[in-house]
């Protein structure tokens, strides 16, 4: 357990400061990226952003309380799920945790590649961070916080891909129907969360379901299909090659009673017998 829980502390180590390296000194890439989806989504018809952060912020105690959940559910969701995992279903625990390590190393790509401010950056389009408006505790409340992470790295969004991630082990695994309808509702409130905030825009949230999605298909590929097939024809070949064997002394066809096995003492005595009467 232990040497699980430092492997998963790793990793997120590892995660968190290689986002803060990616930080690049100029924001014009990140800004100019913001257009381009920003543009892409309103052709799309998808832009629904900038309505659900003026809702939000037209009910303070709401705005607070998506405030906190942003800033802490993320984190400690994720790992109650891994520690239930790992001692309630340790038969799913290795593909289920490889697969959302997998996703989070891919993301690390985009937010190399591809640099993108978050909305409530955006004051021109009329964007509100809820938490400096409210003065609100936050993910990134304070300056500290803010120079301590990669608040560029949107795309894609791990909230939204982690939460589903929680959510689909939810669902396939737990044996409540309380829990079933969290692994339900979760998903669906962070995604809300993450976009009436002003924190990701709906593709970075397309963009982090479809690669949870697509590591889960992968590691359960890798992990559970693929032994099983192996097992399998593991099987037939050893199932072919006893078939071909020549049979065992034990299997052979039983001699006649009475007839002595050629080369024995009792085979000896008879032909020396029939010798002796031949005399």
């Amino acid at each position: 357990m232990w040497r699980e829980l430092m492997l998963i502390v790793l990793f997120y180590t590892g995660y968190t400061l290689t986002r803060i390296v990616l930080v690049q000194d100029g924001t014009a890439s990140a800004f100019a990226h913001a257009d381009q989806i920003l543009g892409v989504e309103r052709f799309l018809g998808i832009d629904v952003e900038l309505g659900l952060n003026q809702t939000l912020l037209g009910v303070p105690w709401l705005a607070r309380t998506a405030n906190i959940f942003y800033a802490t559910m993320h984190f400690i969701v994720t790992l109650a799920i891994v520690v239930w995992l790992y001692r309630y279903r340790p038969q799913d625990y290795r593909w289920l945790r490889t697969s959302i390590m997998v996703a989070t190393g891919i993301a690390l790509l985009g937010f190399w590649l591809y640099p993108l401010a978050p909305p409530r950056f955006l004051h021109s389009e009329g964007f509100v961070d809820p938490v400096t408006a409210l003065h609100s505790l936050g993910l990134y409340a304070s300056d500290a916080s803010g120079s301590l992470t990669n608040q560029y790295a949107a795309m894609p969004s791990m909230h939204a891909g982690w939460a589903l991630w929680c959510g689909f082990i939810l669902v396939r695994l737990a044996t409540q129907r309380w829990a079933k309808i969290v692994g339900v509702l979760y998903p669906a409130t962070t995604v809300f969360v993450i976009l009436s905030t002003a924190n990701h825009y709906v593709l970075d949230a397309v963009a982090g379901i479809a690669l949870i999605a697509g590591s889960l298909g992968l590691s359960w590929a890798l992990y559970m299909r693929c032994p099983r097939q192996i097992l399998e024809l593991r099987h037939r070949v050893a199932q072919g090659i006893a078939e071909r064997l020549p049979q065992r002394a034990d299997q052979r066809p039983a001699r006649p009673a009475g007839r002595p096995r050629p080369g024995t003492r009792a085979d000896s005595a008879a032909a020396g017998g029939a010798s002796g009467s031949g005399i």
